[in-house]
């Protein structure tokens, strides 16, 4: 007699996603054998659908009505920006039919679906990750089921609606982009993760470490907190403008916003003086130490605080008129790890400054931030030495380095680096991700790789050996 439990029936109480699946591979269907034309103009109306002023615009203000983060201004132009960028990466990508030939290697490579993708996202950015993880899924001729942050749904669905109905207009299933039904929870979100055939998620780790317990192959993004050098050699004024720009952005809820500054002792007066120029409010002693009382709130940061506008900061901190005109606020420390929670990311319009006495020393400091938090996401310099770029390279368990950039409009690709345009960021094993890229359309195709002969490609034992023989003997 057996008398082990039956396996757990992943679609058991979950009926209702089941049939999500069940159409969103009836509509998968229906793209087999579609041109790449075709397979564009399927993933051109899903840019669309986000893009289109109007559109961007109302999805913007619903995604701060919804969640209460960041800022409508901003919002549009990712909404726009990154749908744009994503969108000319994707037309010029090759997914249907044929993509590589290799004639002497004999190799030939088809791509594939890789089928019903789960697509995870934040509530950071409601409408823009749920648009670019569907337009890089139905490159690849995949469906998509978006499983939107609880409190983003209302922003999702409105975009999910507005895709589905581009789709339609073009002649398409409109079940190729769908939303988890609701109510969307822990429980529902695991159901979809067991049942698609790949996960890609983005928002917290334990989000991720669900997915990557699911059962099902999956992508999964590391947290950001991006600390940035400035140099003796750098343009100050130009170094604050950028780095002003870039952690003011939709209120610093970016992963790839600056949290730390690490500012060279040879010029760290004068690289506060022009952060201050750019913007930024210097609070010091009990105005410090308010910051760390308000921001954080029984070891978590205060959600009434996290990516506000500076006026609601400066009332939370008691920082005055001056504070509340600035842009972003400045805080000094010195440490690092669990005891100074101004060394990890903060979601807020708030920069952490440290002094370091040379470039070795603030080259240790970004390896000890990071190790702290944000390992293998990212950093930053800005520098007229490009040896120092090339030895936070050579010596960072860090994915992407950036050079003389406003981080957050650089890291998820930019119009003048060659970074692919995502909102998903892979930081590869060190944050214990299976990518070590931003994520683009190749995450989503599968490879049949037609293998023929060639003439024999077989060296001598003295080719390969010999060397070692002639150094340590057979």
């Amino acid at each position: 007699m057996n008398l082990q439990p039956a396996p757990e029936d992943p679609q058991a109480g979950h009926a209702p996603i089941a049939a999500q699946i069940t159409r969103a591979r009836a509509a998968m269907a229906t793209l087999k054998g579609a041109s790449q034309a075709r397979i564009d103009e399927a993933v051109t109306a899903l840019a669309w659908a986000i893009y289109k002023p109007e559109h961007a615009s109302e999805l913007a203000k619903l995604a701060v009505a919804d969640t209460g983060l960041g800022n409508i201004p901003d919002k549009i132009t990712k909404n726009t920006r990154k749908t744009f960028g994503a969108l000319r990466d994707l037309l010029r990508a090759k997914t249907v039919g044929i993509i590589e030939e290799d004639p002497a290697k004999g190799l030939v490579k088809y791509a594939k679906p890789v089928g019903v993708v789960a697509a995870i996202c934040p509530s950071t950015n409601p409408a823009a990750t749920p648009a670019n993880k569907a337009m890089m899924s139905l490159k690849g001729g995949n469906a998509v089921i978006v499983a939107p942050s609880p409190a983003g749904y209302s922003t999702t669905a409105r975009y999910v609606d507005l895709a589905r109905a581009e789709l339609t207009k073009a002649g398409f299933d409109p079940d190729l982009i769908q939303i988890l039904v609701a109510p969307v929870d822990k429980a529902a979100t695991q159901a979809l993760m067991t049942m698609a055939d790949l996960v890609v998620v983005t928002g917290s780790q334990n989000n991720v470490r669900r997915a990557y317990s699911s059962g099902t192959p999956a992508i999964g993004v590391g947290a950001g907190n991006v600390p940035v050098i400035v140099d003796e050699t750098a343009d100050l004024d130009v170094a604050a403008d950028k780095i002003m720009r870039s952690k003011i952005f939709d209120n610093a809820t970016s992963c790839s916003s600056e949290n730390s500054v690490i500012l060279l002792d040879a010029v760290y007066d004068d690289t506060i003086a022009a952060l201050q120029r750019a913007g930024g409010f210097l609070a010091t002693g009990g105005a410090r130490q308010r910051v760390l009382d308000t921001l954080w709130q029984n070891g978590n940061l205060n959600r009434h605080i996290i990516a506000k506008d500076m006026p609601v900061l400066a009332e939370a901190f008691e920082l005055g008129e001056g504070a509340a005109a600035a842009k972003f606020l400045m805080v000094e420390e010195t440490g690092i790890g669990e005891d100074f929670p101004l060394s990890g990311e903060k979601l807020s319009l708030v920069l952490t400054v440290y002094r370091a006495r040379d470039f070795a020393h603030a080259k240790q400091l970004v390896h000890d931030i990071l190790a702290h938090e944000g390992m293998g996401h990212s950093c930053g310099i800005h520098t007229s030495l490009p040896e120092r770029a090339r030895a936070l390279a050579e010596d960072l368990d860090v994915v992407r380095v950036l050079v003389n950039q406003a981080h957050t409009f650089g890291n998820g690709g930019s119009f003048d680096n060659g970074l692919p345009f995502t909102l998903s960021m892979g930081c590869g094993t060190w944050a214990g991700n299976s990518i070590t890229e931003n994520l683009n359309y190749k995450n989503f195709i599968n490879i049949t790789h037609l293998v023929t002969t060639i003439p024999e490609d077989r060296p001598s034992e003295e080719a390969l050996f010999g060397g070692y023989w002639a150094k340590f003997g057979k």
